[in-house]
């Protein structure tokens, strides 16, 4: 004597799997993209031409942001940071993206478009080499900054159309959220992005 299967019975198990599958699923997504995207990396999205060429405006970018828990920001970085006085909240905040010229300690001196580096190393101090902006950008501003112990000279590229450390001062360590690891959007040009750029002048 065999049994007879109820085809609606079966119908309902297999709904009810396959829901149990994709609710498990999500469950392990957002255990994995919750902490990265927390604590990891962060996307966003450029607003703005102060970083042209390097960056466009809506360029979308994967921020990177373990990295400086390990290491300090390294001179060519670019880095994405609260602006100086704001608070990010729920992730609801003004964030700049800008290169780091000045490190820690050292000082810093614009003027007739040069940018002078003075530090332990280099107590006479060295003109920065600057690969990565066009060759008519004219950096204006004649200032000297000496940059405290966990302080940061940082600078867009498109100089003329970028509000930074020449204007605001300089940027604390504390506001730093990371560095522009990956650019995701426009697809066309997808690319990792180097650390930083060591190429610089210690002439």
């Amino acid at each position: 004597m065999t049994a007879k299967t109820n085809p609606s019975s079966e119908k309902t198990s297999s709904f009810g799997s396959a829901m149990w599958e994709l609710v498990r699923f999500a469950i392990i997504a957002l255990i994995i993209v919750i902490p990265i995207r927390m604590f990891i990396a962060e996307p966003v999205s450029v607003e703005g031409t102060s970083m042209v060429p390097t960056f466009q405006d809506k360029d979308y970018l994967i921020v990177d942001e373990i990295s400086y828990v390990f290491n300090d920001p390294d001179r060519g970085d670019v880095i994405v940071f609260e602006f100086p006085g704001t608070e990010r909240k729920l992730g609801h905040g003004r964030l700049l993206i800008k290169r780091v010229i000045g490190l820690p300690s050292e000082t810093v001196t614009l003027k007739n478009n040069v940018v002078t580096i003075t530090n332990n190393d280099h107590p006479q101090g060295f003109v920065l080499d600057e690969p990565y902006l066009d060759n008519s950008v004219i950096t204006s501003g004649a200032i000297t900054t000496i940059l405290g112990d966990d302080e940061y000279f940082v600078m867009g590229d498109n100089r003329p159309h970028s509000s930074d450390s020449r204007s605001w001062g300089s940027l604390h360590q504390r506001a730093i959220v990371g560095r522009a690891m990956l650019r995701m959007y426009p697809f066309q040009n997808f690319s990792f992005l180097p650390g930083h750029l060591r190429k610089y002048s210690t002439e």
